[in-house]
């Protein structure tokens, strides 16, 4: 369960930061994958106008804690 976890964390923080890229520039490589959250969720919700670069690193940034937190409980379970 930590693995899958970590894997979606893992995913967050690259979908965040292809957004930031798709956001400033274009995307070059598996854009339907890593832009999905960029596209379906930020382009779609007003409160994100004008954000769309700040919304995407909050993506990545929370997947770094998702990451720290699953290795946290993976260390404190094995020590």
């Amino acid at each position: 369960m930590r693995n899958a976890i970590r894997l979606l964390g893992i995913l967050m923080i690259l979908e965040g930061v292809s957004g930031t890229i798709d956001e400033i520039a274009v995307q070059p490589f598996m854009g339907i994958v890593l832009n999905a959250f960029n596209r379906l969720v930020v382009n779609r919700v007003a409160l994100f106008e004008g954000y769309e670069v700040f919304a995407n690193l909050a993506l990545a940034v929370l997947g770094i804690a998702v990451v720290v937190a699953a290795r946290r409980a993976q260390d404190s379970r094995s020590g």
